[in-house]
């Protein structure tokens, strides 16, 4: 049985509920919390707001194995409160990221949960644990710091 990995992160901005759901449901906005050098390119004509069933279709690109296609779709969206993006095709084995919001003293908690296998059996163990981890550990702390200067 193939290991599950488990990433947890989260973050408490100085917002409304009202606002962070806007933020977070706009699949463009994507776009601002994604690290510039990182490949990465929205191929799919998006709505103004994320909907039950809404395919994203993107571009990454993976060091030494070139770019690849990415197609997510939106699940279990419960309004101001979470919704599910779920990988169909690309990189991994597995990618399901659920996405949580709730209102603290102190502003809004963004919460991501991702659970993801690597594909490739050894080897993509050897991949995760030379470079996919640290990857995703950038990737998530870029998204600290873009979130934090676009609600600063």
């Amino acid at each position: 049985m193939p290991k599950i990995h488990q990433l947890h992160s989260e973050l408490t901005i100085q917002t409304d509920l009202e606002t962070a759901w806007d933020f977070i449901r706009s699949p463009k906005n994507l776009d601002l919390i994604t690290p510039d050098d990182m490949v990465f390119e929205i191929v799919s004509d998006l709505p103004e707001e994320m909907h039950e069933g809404l395919l994203v279709e993107y571009r990454v690109g993976i060091p030494m194995i070139g770019e690849q296609t990415w197609l997510s779709e939106i699940k279990h969206i419960r309004e101001r409160h979470s919704f599910v993006d779920e990988q169909l095709v690309g990189p991994y084995k597995l990618w399901f990221h659920y996405h949580e919001i709730s209102k603290v003293e102190d502003g809004v908690r963004f919460v991501d949960h991702i659970k993801y296998i690597m594909p490739f059996g050894p080897f993509g163990a050897i991949a995760r644990a030379i470079y996919v981890k640290k990857e995703l550990n950038r990737i998530f702390d870029y998204r600290t710091e873009a979130m934090n200067r676009h609600f600063g």
